[in-house]
């Protein structure tokens, strides 16, 4: 392992035309690495980048003269350069991309990792990103590491070791800190629907946005409840404190917080570093079938942008504009339907501006089938669609879209019979 300040390292030397380089997504990125690659990407000649979500300001669609962006969505500011043209969307379970990033299927000649600064024995810990960055360390020809002290030391499932880093650029550089999404009434009357449908010592994932906040926000008077998600956030750490997430009764990683990234602000961090009720694990742990098989209670809380009558679900674009990704909703909702007393949620707001958010048909892709979704909620209801047939769906997703909008969607529903 070489160590160099950041000045002086020179990417030329180490990333060559028509390589791929991908880096720690979210919270996660290595911004100091990521910002001097750019910056060198006409001196390398043409290579590709593959980003996950993204909630800094590196990505620009300019960069696209010598840089081909490949990307799973337009999460975060990622969605900048789906809106520009310039990104190649792979649509990829989570689970997915994990495995062809380690069995080669996806190839991965650089890595730009962030990790926190060693410990005496040499050992890196991962730090905000432990997800599919994790298998491409191993499969990568170069591995360059931003070791900032800015990087909270979490506990790692698979951390680094010296061996596994070839060059190493200490830096004091703060991570990307993404603020808890605001929420408001109608999140407020979701989330109430949402907390009557968890059973007792439930084992949560959820994801960002306000709908999940809200729902944590609620859940005070809980005890005993669990984690074991892609993303952990500010609020769950709160959760950890008050007592009401426990992890006593998880099946797996039973007394700790099991997630592949940490997406919040200095709070979480703080509270992260070296904290052994945190796990952070590679998306086989945190998302692979046969880990969340094993969770009696699990329950998977997931968004989307529309849900047609029939139950299908888009949580990727608009109208063909990418504005999110596939990610691990459809691992977590299969694993929550086939969880002993589980809880496969889908839950939206009823519209978005005056457009309903249940409809008779999706404006865009179907990320997950309508035979993987248990309950779909709004600010209105719960639709229960286990074993529910095609009519019964219908009925029962008409009665919780708003109402203004229930005469045109039962006019939908008697058409396509």
């Amino acid at each position: 392992m070489r160590r160099l300040p950041i000045d002086e390292l020179d990417f030329t030397r180490m990333v060559r035309p028509g390589d791929t380089v991908l880096w720690g997504q979210a919270c996660g990125e290595p911004l100091s690495l990521t910002e001097r690659l750019l910056a060198q990407r006409h001196a390398i000649g043409p290579f590709r980048v593959f980003v996950g979500a993204s909630f800094s300001a590196t990505l620009r669609a300019e960069q696209a003269d010598d840089v081909e962006f490949v990307g799973l969505g337009g999460a975060g500011s990622v969605r900048r350069l789906a809106q520009a043209g310039v990104l190649d969307v792979a649509p990829l379970h989570a689970t997915t991309v994990d495995r062809l990033v380690r069995g080669g299927g996806l190839r991965v000649d650089v890595v730009l990792i962030q990790v926190a600064r060693g410990s005496r024995s040499g050992e890196y810990s991962l730090g905000l990103a432990s997800d599919y960055v994790r298998g491409a360390v191993d499969r990568a020809r170069v591995v360059v590491a931003e070791a900032s002290d800015g990087v909270p030391a979490t506990v790692c499932a698979e951390p680094l070791h010296e061996a596994d880093i070839d060059v190493l650029v200490e830096t004091s550089r703060a991570p990307v800190e993404v603020a808890p999404s605001p929420f408001g009434e109608v999140e407020r009357r979701i989330a109430a629907h949402v907390e009557a449908q968890l059973p007792d010592r439930a084992t949560l994932q959820v994801g960002i946005g306000a709908v999940p906040e809200a729902v944590l926000a609620g859940l005070g008077g809980r005890r005993g409840l669990g984690v074991h998600t892609a993303v952990l956030g500010d609020r769950i750490a709160d959760l950890m404190e008050a007592g009401v997430v426990t992890n006593e009764h998880k099946e797996v990683d039973a007394g700790t917080s099991t997630a592949c990234l940490l997406v919040g602000t200095r709070r979480l961090y703080d509270f992260a570093d070296r904290n052994p009720g945190i796990l952070m694990a590679p998306v086989a742990r945190t998302h692979g079938y046969a880990t969340l098989a094993r969770l009696r209670r699990f329950v998977a809380l997931n968004s989307a942008l529309e849900v047609d009558l029939t139950g299908q679900v888009n949580a990727e674009a608009v109208s063909g504009e990418y504005v999110g990704l596939v990610g691990g909703q459809v691992d977590y909702l299969r694993a929550a339907a086939a969880s002993e007393d589980g809880r496969a949620i889908v839950a939206l707001p009823s519209t978005a501006g005056e457009a309903s958010r249940i409809v008779a048909r999706l404006s865009g892709p179907v990320t997950t089938a309508r035979s993987d979704v248990g309950l779909v909620v709004t600010e209105y209801g719960v639709a229960d669609l286990r074993g529910a047939t095609l009519r019964e769906r219908a009925r029962r997703l008409i009665e919780i879209a708003h109402p203004r909008h229930r005469a045109s969607l039962e006019e939908a529903a008697r058409v396509s019979r």
